[in-house]
């Protein structure tokens, strides 16, 4: 028995030992779990989803003076963009032969050895450079074309009523102007790319392809010299020749063409409704030929009342044909006054007239 007591004791030595590097393993991951919560913590509590806040922004009154002030803002942040366009369309244009004559010299030799890109890079670092210095107070104005000095726009206090309407109206005339341009360019870009004029996306189609299929074959230097020398030669020489020539233009400047023919969305809609207003004549004509009411005299189809075609006043004004005529309830014209808002007199805002409805 005194040899198995020691025996008995002996497992329970290990047994210690395990419950020893238990608890050391529990407080070092307790301490790791701590130094992590404690290093990356605040970071894990920003990819926690929040709800959104809903907050309605208050939209500021109409206001002339806010109008004006906005449309100058504008008009201000544009400057720079429009005499970089400006520099652009002299130097296509040749305004000064020898300054056109160095930018093609230097940009075909650029692409000649491969240097297009850092070549802009160069230019866009020294944009940046010049740029500080104006803004460190050095006066340096370089341009193509020469700048020509606003007129200075005489202070608010001294407007009258009429002027201050009148300037009103010239700054809703120009935000008119310049949100229409902008809808023209964007929805000509949408008709190209949504197959409006099949005959037009076609030709961008088949270039794309072209394209395509010459980066799959062709390496990326030819490729790339090949359209910066396309580039130069269309910028420098073609667009000249072109602007010089409106016929030639009109005739082979393929980008001129496929541009001035894309559609915008009002001009789709006139056509839509010149089709079906064409389509209708067409069946009033037929109808009205194969009806058999005597000559010079048309049956209303709602009222079934005849009413006189002879030609008048109404088909001379118009010149419309006799077979159009107004309807029954305005047969002699309705009053109204026209309000033509690009008038610059006061007077020639209202005008005053006749208005008809016909079929």
């Amino acid at each position: 028995r005194a040899e198995e007591v020691p025996a008995a004791q002996q497992p329970a030595k290990p047994q210690v030992q395990a419950n020893g590097t238990d608890k050391r393993s529990h407080t070092v991951c307790s301490r790791i779990q701590k130094w992590f919560c404690d290093k990356f913590g605040e970071y894990v509590e920003d990819f926690r989803f929040q709800p959104e806040e809903n907050t309605v922004e208050t939209e500021e009154p109409l206001s002339a003076r806010r109008l004006t002030e906005n449309m100058r803002r504008l008009k201000r942040g544009a400057k720079p963009v429009t005499n970089f366009v400006k520099n652009l369309s002299a130097l296509s244009d040749w305004y000064s032969i020898y300054t056109s004559a160095i930018a093609f010299i230097i940009y075909m030799n650029a692409v000649w050895h491969g240097w297009a890109i850092p070549m802009f890079l160069f230019l866009a670092i020294l944009r940046l450079s010049l740029n500080y210095l104006i803004a460190r107070g050095w006066r340096i104005q370089w341009s193509i074309v020469p700048e020509v000095s606003e007129p200075m726009e005489p202070s608010k206090e001294d407007l009258t009523v009429s002027e201050k309407f009148q300037l009103v109206l010239d700054v809703a005339q120009k935000a008119q102007n310049l949100f229409g341009k902008m809808a023209d360019i964007l929805e000509k870009i949408k008709n190209l790319f949504m197959w409006v004029q099949p005959e037009i996306t076609q030709k961008l189609y088949i270039a794309l392809w072209t394209a395509f299929i010459a980066s799959c074959f062709l390496p990326y230097r030819i490729i790339g010299l090949a359209m910066g020398l396309y580039a130069g030669i269309k910028f420098f020489l073609i667009d000249f020749i072109f602007k010089r020539c409106p016929r030639l233009r009109a005739k082979y400047d393929t980008p001129y063409i496929i541009w001035t023919s894309l559609p915008t969305d009002p001009q789709l809609k006139e056509r839509s409704n010149a089709t079906v207003s064409r389509r209708l004549q067409t069946a009033a004509s037929r109808s009205y030929v194969g009806s058999s009411t005597p000559a010079g005299v048309s049956k209303d189809e709602d009222t079934s009342r005849f009413h006189t075609t002879k030609r008048g006043n109404f088909h001379e004004v118009f010149n419309l044909s006799e077979n159009e005529r107004p309807l029954p309830v305005c047969e002699n014209g309705w009053r109204c006054c026209l309000i033509n808002r690009d008038r610059k007199m006061p007077t020639d805002y209202i005008r005053n007239g006749v208005l008809y409805v016909t079929e």
